[in-house]
């Protein structure tokens, strides 16, 4: 399973550059199996050591996220999600329906052109 952290918002302050919300994405792929999560992260300037903002790399602002949320806790539940879609525990329907390959079958042929 892979997983791709992203980055892709922070709000700063416009005094100093503090960076106060970081939002991200999380996205897991098992083949054909796909899970995400977006989110944001808040910091305050006790929480973290100043660095100017235009100094700050992607990676490391993932490092804080994956810090704050604990990166193992987030990856297993998309891995839990993924597992879910392969093997469900609930379906929907309607038992009166037409199943979809059933509806196929029964669907009447299309009469000749006159």
């Amino acid at each position: 399973m892979n997983f791709t952290w992203n980055v892709v918002q922070m709000d700063r302050l416009t005094s100093d550059g503090f960076v106060v919300t970081v939002h991200y994405t999380v996205n897991a792929v098992d083949g054909q199996f796909t899970a995400s999560t977006y989110g944001t992260v808040g910091y305050t300037q006790e929480d973290k050591s100043y660095k100017p903002y235009d100094e700050l790399t992607e990676a490391e602002v993932v490092g804080w996220v994956q810090d704050s949320l604990g990166k193992n806790t987030v990856e297993a539940s998309l891995t839990a999600q993924i597992e879910a879609q392969k093997n469900p525990v609930q379906k929907a329907g309607l038992p009166w329906a037409p199943q979809p390959a059933q509806a196929l079958a029964e669907t009447p042929a299309e009469a000749p052109a006159q």
